[in-house]
């Protein structure tokens, strides 16, 4: 088509360019706005289940679990044994015909699929030379009380045969087994054994039998355990008895049931003035370590426990622990405790005669902010697993001080809310609990103490060249299906640096918290998926973030915007000036760009991500009264421009 171009040639005769020409000064772009902003993003509609507005459906539905187990450590030989006893409900519309457990023990088996592909060199889910042979030892199977030999144990997996389908909606069955296993001295950096000078720390977890979960996503979650994956567990109640050595001090993350048993009368003063109590008080103090009357005169005790509405419990035991707690306000007026619990060679200089304190400020600041805690004991346990979670009780490593004991405690217990409130599957999408919670760490260590450990890591963006890396899997790949140096980058980093770019630049703060509220409110102890998540925020905020998705989380998409050209208006500074932005990269995200004038002031101009939606390239005016001697793009260093090279322009 041949069309009048003559005001086009008049108009680019009257603006005189102060940089480039824009055709030489453009550069390929790797933009389609077709592909970041075209519809389709969901692929599947919502459900009686699931709905499109990212809350549960009218008949969602969840099958539980609740054990009662007994258990004894014996300290000599390492070895745990115990029996439990599981009561199963399938909720579910169909019936079934066999029920998965998961043996994540079975992964210090030598035989197992996790031992076979632990590489040579340094991995945190154990050393390819162990000569360590774990797993378990399964006997007295039942179902209803009658023993059955119709199961199959298939490496982290075991598969029950019932006798008779198990009934949809509400249908109940009760499995019984009892089990053994030595407990391997680093267990994928989540279990373990630490020797001090007072003794040996058990750090116990991943430590029965559990029952798989059945959904309405895949059915049966039988991902094998292989370490890097965490876990995606039924709901149901707890009850828990250990019996250890007296001289050891066993700690669960429950409600402790017999204290007037377990601890001597003395502690049992302290324990119960730590529970009303705003600052630390010593349960068991160090001097009490040698002291032999400091634990109760017999062979050994049985620590019993109770804890409601969760999808876990883990527990430490040892004769090492220097004991000390704290009372926990939450917003409802109700309270919990905090306990730390942590050997000679973790106190002083900063260190964990510190931990309750944070413990304590961690959980009263997410209470507080998204959703209330609801259990009745917070344990932070000091041991050789350098950072792990379990509802209620967190193993940290013992070494930790000041910023990074803070910030493992805080990283830690935020973890209650992502996934032990919120249960999305960890061993499919890390990102939903270590991302979110990573989220949230930033801004609870922001408020701590009036921001003592604040902005550790210096600039927003540090590691934007880490974290775009065009060699790294998308966000949203399974921790087993990513190279494992890239799972804190891809896990924690990226998704939580996503998260505050959307809170802080893109729908705003207040907006977004009222958001991820809700969030968290429709799924507290359910279970998620990525687009629930998704729709929830998008159908709260009213805003369309498929493009936002599709390149933070499905696609590991770079940023790259550039300023191509700025001119004066008919070559008058006093009538402004034309900006051309160049978006080069796939990933579209809003521009902000600051001009500095001859005079010094500044003038910001922002501009939202829809200019892309039809646009590889963007001119605007800017409304200049005089000239100009610099234009830079994302002068705040918010958004994650993965070619900073291009974003400033200057007078020549």
């Amino acid at each position: 088509m041949i069309r009048n171009i003559s005001k086009n040639i008049i108009l680019g005769l009257a603006v005189a360019s102060l940089s480039l020409p824009l055709a030489q000064a453009q550069v390929k772009s790797e933009y389609s706005y077709l592909e970041a902003f075209g519809p389709g993003f969901y692929t599947s509609d919502g459900s009686v289940y699931r709905s499109v507005s990212g809350k549960p459906g009218p008949q969602y539905w969840q099958n539980a679990a609740s054990y009662t187990i007994k258990a004894s450590l014996d300290d000599k030989s390492d070895r745990i044994k115990g029996s439990l006893t599981v009561t199963y409900t399938n909720n579910s519309p169909e019936d079934l015909d066999f029920v998965w457990f998961q043996l994540d023990q079975n992964l210090f088996n030598s035989k197992s699929r996790g031992q076979a592909i632990v590489p040579l060199s340094d991995s945190r889910y154990g050393s390819a030379s162990s000569t360590f042979e774990g797993g378990y030892t399964l006997q007295n199977v039942k179902i209803n009380n009658t023993q059955t030999t119709d199961y199959v144990i298939t490496d982290t997996r075991m598969r029950i045969n019932l006798p008779k389908a198990l009934a949809a909606k509400g249908g109940q069955v009760t499995f019984a087994m009892d089990f053994e296993f030595a407990v391997p001295e680093y267990g994928a950096d989540r279990t373990g054994i630490l020797p001090t000078k007072n003794g040996k720390i058990y750090a116990i977890a991943q430590w029965y039998p559990r029952v798989c979960v059945f959904d309405d996503i895949i059915g049966w979650n039988v991902q094998p355990y292989t370490g890097p994956g965490e876990f995606y567990l039924e709901f149901g109640d707890f009850n828990v008895e250990i019996t250890a050595p007296a001289n050891h001090i066993v700690a669960l993350g429950g409600e402790l049931l017999n204290p007037s048993e377990v601890w001597t009368s003395t502690q049992l003063a302290r324990y119960n003035e730590a529970k009303n109590s705003d600052k630390t008080v010593m349960i068991r103090n160090l001097a009490e370590l040698t002291d032999k009357n400091s634990r109760p005169n017999k062979n050994t005790l049985t620590w019993k426990y109770k804890l409601i509405n969760a999808h876990d419990v883990a527990w430490t035991s040892s004769a090492a622990f220097i004991v000390d707690g704290a009372k926990i306000n939450l917003p409802s007026g109700k309270t919990s405790l905090a306990l730390s619990l942590y050997p000679e060679e973790s106190n002083g200089s900063n260190g964990w005669e510190r931990s309750t304190e944070y413990t304590k400020a961690s959980i009263e600041h997410y209470s507080k902010k998204w959703y209330e805690y609801p259990y009745p004991v917070a344990v932070n346990v000091a041991s050789n697993v350098g950072g792990m979670e379990y509802p209620a009780l967190s193993f940290c490593g013992y070494k930790a001080k000041g910023g990074d004991l803070w910030g493992v405690t805080d990283h830690e217990f935020g973890h209650n809310w992502f996934p032990m409130i919120v249960g999305s599957n960890e061993r499919l999408h890390a990102w939903m609990d270590e991302g979110f919670n990573t989220f949230i760490n930033e801004i609870s260590t922001a408020h701590f103490n009036k921001g003592e450990y604040n902005m550790r890591y210096g600039n927003k963006n540090f590691l934007t060249q880490a974290i775009f890396n065009p060699s790294l899997e998308p966000v949203a790949s399974s921790p087993q299906n990513m190279r494992e140096r890239h799972i804190g980058y891809l896990a924690y980093y990226k998704p939580a640096y996503a998260l505050r770019l959307l809170r802080e630049e893109i729908i705003g703060p207040e907006r977004f918290d009222v958001a991820f509220r809700k969030y968290i409110e429709y799924w507290a102890y359910k279970h998620p998926t990525p687009n629930d998540f998704f729709r929830t925020i998008e159908n709260e905020t009213g805003e369309n973030l498929n493009w936002f998705w599709r390149g933070m989380f499905q696609n590991n998409w770079q940023m790259d915007q550039a300023i191509s050209e700025v001119r004066y208006v008919e070559l008058d500074p006093a009538k402004g000036a034309l900006v051309t932005v160049q978006n080069l990269g796939k990933l579209p995200m809003p521009i902000e760009i600051e001009a500095t004038t001859e005079s010094g002031k500044k003038i910001t101009t922002k501009l939202p991500v829809e200019v892309w939606e039809r646009n590889k390239t963007w001119t605007f005016k800017l409304n200049s009264t005089e000239k100009l001697t610099k234009v830079q793009l994302d002068p705040r260093n918010v958004y994650p421009d993965f070619n900073p090279e291009n974003n400033s322009w200057k007078t020549k």
